[in-house]
């Protein structure tokens, strides 16, 4: 399988709002976990560690670690919500 990076939602607007409204009323930690989560059972579904790689790739390109660093600190694994997601019989 590649990475298909071409647009592929038959409606992306429904898909954004569903995403926003997926956020509302949560707290910033919450927001955090939800996305995490939904990134976990999204990588589940596609089950192919290349493609898995290549989209964290292109995610992460272009995205400078020591600017955010200053801006907005980084997750720490040690601390990090889903550290221990799975590993604890915890539930997505």
């Amino acid at each position: 399988m590649q990475l298909n990076t071409e647009p592929n939602l038959p409606n992306p607007d429904a898909f954004y709002e569903a995403l926003i409204e997926m956020h509302q009323d949560l707290s910033v930690a919450d927001s955090q976990m939800v996305n995490a989560k939904l990134i976990l059972l999204l990588g589940n579904q596609i089950g192919d560690m290349v493609v898995l790689r290549e989209a964290m790739a292109l995610a992460r390109k272009g995205i400078n670690a020591g600017i955010n660093a200053e801006i907005k600190p980084g997750i720490n694994p040690a601390t990090s919500p889903v550290a221990d997601t799975g590993s604890e019989g915890r539930t997505l």
